[in-house]
């Protein structure tokens, strides 16, 4: 868990990290999260601060309207109350969003998209998913759904997805799926090694993550150069279609594979402008705010639901 006091510029006043310990169940994660946040509460009154609002953002379908986690893979929440037991326990407003949704809010107006007015921000890690977000506001969507562009179909005949239709994105393009494509391809046993640039590939050197098949392929490695550029004309397949859909001005790419800088960026660059006919070529550009955007983007959620609520109360 990542979490931080935000004053309402954006400026973080304290972060901390605690463990999810999501095998303990979600019972036990509903109340650390409870309990950090009164801890966090209590060290702003404590330095002469006052809360003003809550936000928490986590994965999985979110509804935000009545503040609840519906269904989370990686935490096991189903129909949690989220945001009624926050206030319940603290007293603040609360916000509850979806953890990619926030990060877009935040890279949208505190990060790469800044000033962009029209923004799609991809996450691509384990998954992928995406915020659209238009005039600092990322849509939710009719049930808390929106920005699944991990599922769009890119390779029909492809690799079958954990949501149990085959060629999604995220089964072709997310950081696991690059690492697991290359262990495919290079046979996974001693008896088939691979040559790489610092050595033989063999089952003993463990799984391959999709930075090394990045490293790998920079320097020259064939195989990782074929897994890496299989993956980039997937991506790009995808970013297409999301251009075609939402005509944004700025695409910005955040999560674990964004850290592979213009190994990513330059030859995603190309294959994107390739794929556009009609359409606006969006700016393409990496994420600024590093694993800090889902603690920013939460209070940033937090302050407008607590504004809203504060206009309302004087109408």
């Amino acid at each position: 868990m990542k979490c931080a006091l935000v004053r309402p510029d954006g400026v973080v006043v304290r972060s901390e990290r605690h463990p999810t310990d999501a095998a303990r169940g979600p019972a036990a994660v509903v109340g650390t999260i409870l309990d950090v946040a009164v801890g966090l509460a209590d060290k702003a009154r404590a330095d002469g601060l006052t809360p003003v609002a809550l936000g928490i953002a986590v994965p999985g379908v979110v509804d935000e309207a009545r503040g609840v986690a519906v269904w989370s893979a990686n935490v096991g929440f189903r129909d949690v109350p989220l945001r009624d037991l926050a206030v319940a326990r603290l007293g603040l407003p609360t916000a509850l969003g979806h953890d990619v949704r926030v990060g877009g809010l935040a890279e949208a107006r505190l990060g790469a998209g800044r000033g962009a007015g029209h923004v799609l921000f991809v996450a691509i890690g384990t998954g992928i998913a995406a915020a659209h977000v238009v005039d600092g506001t990322a849509a939710v969507g009719a049930h808390g759904a929106a920005g699944e562009i991990g599922h769009i179909s890119v390779r029909p005949n492809g690799p079958r997805c954990g949501c149990g239709r085959p060629g999604c994105l995220e089964a072709v393009a997310s950081a696991a799926a690059i690492g697991r494509r290359y262990a495919e391809l290079a046979g996974a046993t001693p008896e088939v090694p691979v040559t790489a640039a610092d050595g033989p590939v063999t089952a003993a050197d463990g799984p391959v993550t999709a930075a090394e098949v990045a490293e790998r392929a920079a320097a020259g490695e064939p195989l990782a150069g074929r897994v890496w550029q299989e993956a980039i004309e997937a991506l790009a397949d995808g970013l297409a279609t999301g251009q075609a859909l939402f005509d944004v001005t700025t695409i910005v790419l955040g999560g674990g594979l964004a850290q592979a800088g213009d190994r990513l960026l330059v030859p995603l660059r190309a294959a994107v402008h390739e794929r556009m006919t009609f359409h606006r070529e969006p700016r393409l550009v990496a994420a600024a705010l590093g694993d800090e955007a889902g603690c920013l983007g939460a209070a940033l959620l937090a302050l407008d639901a607590a504004g809203a609520r504060d206009h309302q109360e004087k109408r």
